[in-house]
C-alpha cells in the first residue's frame, strides 16, 4: 500500500543489499542512455530539416476513433456497495480494500461477477450486459468474513471453475459443485488462515499438469498490545494529526503456496525465498523454462520474481532487475501483470505503485534480464502522482497492442489535510500504447480523457478484464472501496478484427494457466498467455484474446501447453470465441 505521506519510517538495508540496489540501478541507467543515445541518432535532421530516420512506426490496423467505456451498472442488474466500518481516520487494514472477478462458474461461455467483500455476491451474467445475483442459490451469500480479495481456478480438474477468497486471519477454498453451488472445503483440503492474505492466485506447478495455489501474505496487523493502530503527521497547518501509518511500520509475512494432491490434503509451503507484504501476485510459463516465475509485488519492500527448482523456490528478482526501480530503490508495489507490449515474443512485467513512485514496467530483454522502461515507454510520467492499485495490460481497441489501465485511490482518508496536492478518491486511467516508437520501444499516451466514465473519482482498489457481451471488446470491473462497482462496457467503435480463445488442458490445469499462445500473421508474431491473475486481489477473464487490426486471417497459432506439448492450428474463423482442446500426444 506503499508509504504514506510523511508517516513511513526508514528501514535499514544491509551493505550487501545495498550494493545489489546499486547494481540494479546501474543496470537500468545503463539502458536510459542506451536508448537516449538510440533516441538522439534516430531524430537527426538531413538536409533541408526533414526528419528521415526515427519516424515512428504507425500501428497496423488502428483506429482514428475516439475510445470510449460507459458506465452500465445501472442497466446491469448488479447491486452491490462497499463501505469501510469503524470511526476515522481509518487504518492501514480498512483502507486495503476488495476485489473483484469476471468468471464463468457455470460452464455456460458467459462470463459472471463475483464481488468480494464481507458478504461476498455473485451475479450470473446472459452475455448479453444483464446479470441476475445468484448469492443465495449457490452458497456464496451465506458466506461472511474479513473476506478482501479472490483468485478462480480448477484446482480439482473437473471442468468447474472453484474459488479462493483471501482476507485478514483468513481463507476460504470453496468447490465449485457442477455449476450449480460452492460448498466450503478449507478444513478438508487442509487449508488453514493466512496471516493476512492479499492476492492469490492459482498458478501451474512444475513439470505437472496440476495447479498449485500461491496466496500473498501482507503484514502482522491487529488490535493486540503493541500493534500500531494510526500514526501521526502533519496538517497543511503544521499540526499533527493521525492517519493511516505506512507499510513499513509493519512486520512482512512472507507468502504461502498450497500444494494440492489427488489422494489427500493440501501441502502448505511457506515461500521462504518471497519477501513478504505482498499486495499482488502473477504467473508466467516462459517457452523456454520448466517452471513458471511467480512474480510478487511488494509494499515498501523489494519485489520478487521466485521460480521453482530441484530443491525448491529461488528468487531471482536482484539479478533480473525486478526487485526494484529504475534507481535501484524499493517501492510500494501493489497490481501487477505480465504481457508482451512490444510484441517481440518475450512478456513484461508491469508493477502499479505509490503516489509519486514510478510505476515499473520491467522490459524483458531476454536471458532473465528486465530493465525498467516506465518512464521512455511514456507511462512513467502519466501515472506518478495517483497511487496505483488495480492494474492490467488489454487490447480495448483490438489493433494487436496490449494497453494498460489502472485503478488509482489513495490510502489515507484524510490525506487533503495532508498533502493538498491529492485526494482519498482518484481518477482511473486508460493508458493507450501507440505501437513502437523511434526507439523501437513502445509508446505510450494517456487518454483516460476521452472516457468520462472512467474520470469519476473512487477509491480505486481491484480491477478485473473480461469480455462480459462477448463481442470481443475487452470491458471493464473496477472496485470502489467507498462506493458501487464501476463496470465499464467497451465501445470503443473498433472496426479491427479479433481472435479468442477459450483452452481446455490436459489433466488438472483444464484452464490451462500458463499455456502460451503464438499467433502468426501478415509476417508478424503475437504472443499472449493463458491467465486469469495479475491485477489486485481480483481474477480476469481467462479466455487468450487477440487484437488483429486490420488483418482478416491468420497464417498460424501455435499453443504451447503447460505440458510443453505444442498444438499448431493453420486455420481459425475471426471475430468469434473458439474452444481449443489439448491433444493427445
Amino acid at each position: 500500500m506503499a508509504a504514506v505521506t510523511a508517516v513511513a519510517t526508514a528501514e535499514a538495508a544491509p551493505v550487501a543489499m545495498a550494493e545489489a540496489r546499486e547494481v540494479i540501478a546501474a543496470v537500468h541507467r545503463a539502458n536510459q542512455h542506451r536508448l537516449q543515445a538510440l533516441l538522439t541518432s534516430s531524430l537527426a535532421i538531413a538536409g533541408g530539416g526533414v526528419l528521415l530516420a526515427g519516424c515512428p512506426k504507425a500501428k497496423e490496423g488502428a483506429t482514428r476513433e475516439a475510445p470510449l467505456f460507459r458506465s452500465v451498472l445501472a442497466e446491469s442488474g448488479i447491486r452491490y456497495q462497499w463501505e469501510i466500518p469503524g470511526k476515522r481516520p481509518l487504518n492501514i487494514l480498512q483502507t486495503i480494500g476488495n476485489g473483484c472477478a469476471f468468471l464463468d462458474y457455470d460452464g455456460d461461455s458467459n462470463l459472471d461477477i463475483l464481488l468480494v467483500g464481507p458478504k461476498p455476491a455473485l451475479f450470473k451474467g446472459d452475455g448479453k450486459g444483464k446479470f441476475v445475483d445468484v448469492s443465495e442459490t449457490t452458497g456464496i451469500g451465506a458466506l461472511s468474513g474479513h473476506f478482501l480479495g479472490c483468485a478462480v481456478g480448477d484446482y480439482d480438474g473437473d471442468g468447474f471453475s472453484d474459488l479462493y477468497l483471501t482476507g485478514w486471519r483468513e481463507g476460504r477454498l470453496l468447490h465449485n459443485i457442477g455449476g450449480k453451488s460452492f460448498t466450503d472445503v478449507t478444513v478438508a483440503q487442509g487449508l488453514s488462515p493466512e496471516t493476512w492474505g492479499t492476492s492469490a492466485a492459482f498458478v501451474p506447478r512444475r513439470r505437472s499438469s496440476q495447479l498449485d495455489l500461491v496466496v500473498c501474505n501482507y503484514a502482522i496487523f491487529g488490535p493486540e498490545p503493541g500493534i500500531k493502530q494510526l500514526c501521526e503527521a502533519k496538517d497543511k497547518s503544521g499540526k499533527m494529526i493521525l492517519t493511516s501509518c505506512g507499510p513499513r511500520s509493519y512486520t512482512p509475512v512472507p507468502a504461502a503456496l498450497y500444494r494440492f494432491s489427488p489422494t489427500g490434503k493440501a501441502q502448505r509451503i511457506v515461500l521462504k525465498a518471497s519477501t513478504g507484504r505482498g499486495l499482488g501476485v502473477a504467473a508466467l510459463f516462459p517457452e523456454d523454462e520448466t517452471a513458471p516465475y511467480i512474480a510478487f509485488a511488494n509494499d515498501e519492500i523489494s519485489g520478487d520474481l521466485l521460480q521453482e527448482g530441484s530443491s525448491g523456490f529461488t528468487n531471482l528478482a536482484t539479478t533480473a532487475g525486478t526487485a526494484y526501480d529504475r534507481d535501484g530503490n524499493v517501492h510500494g508495489g501493489m497490481g501487477t501483470d505480465w504481457g508482451d507490449v512490444e510484441n517481440d515474443g518475450r512478456l513484461d512485467l508491469l508493477v502499479a505503485t505509490f503516489q509519486n513512485e514510478t510505476k515499473s514496467l520491467y522490459h524483458n530483454e531476454g536471458s532473465k534480464v528486465f530493465s525498467d522502461m516506465a518512464y521512455p515507454a511514456g507511462i512513467g510520467s502519466t501515472t506518478t502522482p495517483s497511487v496505483a492499485f488495480g492494474i492490467r495490460f488489454l487490447d480495448f481497441d483490438n489493433d494487436g497492442w496490449l494497453d494498460v489501465i489502472v485503478a488509482n485511490g489513495h490510502v489515507q482518508d484524510n490525506i487533503a489535510e495532508i498533502d493538498t496536492s491529492t485526494t482519498f478518491r482518484q481518477a482511473s486511467q486508460l493508458i493507450q500504447n501507440k505501437g513502437l516508437g523511434a526507439n523501437r520501444y513502445a509508446r505510450f499516451d494517456d487518454i483516460s480523457k476521452r472516457c468520462p466514465d472512467l474520470q469519476k473519482p473512487i477509491v480505486g482498489r481491484g480491477l478485473a478484464t473480461g469480455d462480459f457481451d462477448n463481442d470481443g471488446q475487452i470491458d471493464v470491473l473496477i472496485v470502489d472501496a467507498e462506493g458501487e462497482p464501476l463496470l465499464l462496457h467497451n465501445e470503443s467503435r473498433s472496426k479491427s478484427h479479433w481472435l479468442g480463445l477459450k483452452l481446455v488442458g490436459k489433466g488438472q490445469n483444464r484452464d490451462a494457466y500458463g499455456a502460451l499462445v503464438t499467433l502468426e500473421l501478415e509476417g508478424r508474431k503475437i504472443v499472449r498467455h493463458c491467465h486469469a491473475d495479475g491485477s489486485y486481489m481480483s481474477s480476469s477473464d481467462a479466455r487468450v484474446h487477440f487484437g488483429l487490426g486490420a488483418a482478416t486471417k491468420i497464417e498460424r497459432l501455435t499453443v504451447r501447453w503447460p505440458s510443453g506439448q505444442l498444438q499448431t492450428i493453420t486455420e481459425l474463423s475471426l471475430d468469434r470465441y473458439t474452444t481449443l482442446q489439448e491433444t493427445t500426444k
